[in-house]
């Protein structure tokens, strides 16, 4: 099974987001995704650092690969989605609107933001020419089992959610602006004080979920560590991991340290937790009652 490293969710500045994909070069990952997904106001701080990292993954030997954006809402926005297919890197649609941008017949990657929920969507998507999908991430172990299937053979290779945050919404508004009570035209940016997004609590103070400029995230970190075997099993081609900004090098070498049967599982759990107390960690959408259940935890009496 190969990893994959999902488009940055995130604010951070250029110096951290360069050294980032630098760090990623000599990741045991196989491929890359980025630009940005979120919100286009972001891009032009990074804008001129992305040829650089292109060119330094593709020498490293992974294969390169663009998002689009989640939800195109302005013309510049159109523009920028358009310009995507002139940079001759591998596309991966996280809109659909995205789809009107790619010449015919070019081979694209599609992101977890497409509801790829049955067959008939995966095949259609495979005649346009998707050529990996990665399922979003509340797809359960037997669901994905059937689209890993349908996939084989119309030569989709199927990716699944395996580490990070998982992308709950993408809204027009803006909540970090509204946050600090600024309009979304003038938000100065407030999402990058947060560079893993900004924890929201319940009235009554219990974790609930995360946002993320126009994003809304989930509260837990999803976690494949158990479900890896599982995974293999039924044809999953790829895990994705979403970058973070705390030890996401050593999370890439731990997670193909499992891959390659030289740890066990719960290994990637334990350095996780150790590193990073007080994360919480799930995996409930592929085999548990509900999203934010997990494996490790004591079941209930």
């Amino acid at each position: 099974m190969e990893l994959t490293v999902g488009p940055n969710q995130f604010f951070w500045p250029a110096e951290k987001w360069s050294a980032f994909y630098r760090d990623l070069a000599e990741a045991p990952v196989d491929r890359v995704v980025l630009g940005e997904l979120v919100c286009s106001k972001r891009l032009p701080f990074y804008q001129d650092c992305i040829p650089e990292a292109l060119a330094a993954l593709t020498e490293a030997g992974k294969e390169a690969v663009l998002t689009s954006l989640a939800l195109v809402t302005l013309n510049r926005e159109r523009k920028l989605t358009a310009d995507l297919a002139a940079m001759g890197v591998t596309v991966e649609v996280n809109d659909l609107t995205a789809l009107a941008h790619l010449p015919k017949g070019l081979g694209f990657h599609v992101g977890p933001l497409v509801n790829v929920y049955n067959e008939g969507t995966l095949a259609w998507l495979a005649s346009l020419g998707a050529k990996r999908i990665c399922l979003p991430p509340e797809m359960p172990l037997a669901s994905v089992e059937t689209l890993a299937r349908a996939g084989a053979g119309l030569g989709v290779a199927i990716e699944v959610w395996g580490h990070g945050r998982l992308p709950l919404a993408i809204s027009g508004r803006c909540y970090h602006a509204r946050l600090h009570k600024r309009t979304k035209d003038n938000c100065q940016f407030a999402c990058e004080d947060d560079p893993d997004g900004l924890e929201v609590r319940t009235l009554d103070g219990q974790p609930f979920m995360a946002m993320n400029g126009v994003q809304t995230l989930s509260d837990s970190y999803a976690c494949a560590d158990y479900q890896i075997e599982a995974l293999a099993a039924v044809g999953v081609a790829a895990l994705r991991l979403s970058p973070q900004s705390q030890g996401f090098f050593r999370l890439c070498q731990s997670y193909r340290e499992r891959l390659n049967g030289t740890s066990p599982a719960g290994t990637i759990a334990s350095e996780v937790l150790r590193r990073l107390p007080g994360t919480r960690l799930s995996d409930g959408f592929l085999t548990g009652p509900s999203g934010v259940s997990w494996s490790a935890a004591p079941a209930i009496p």
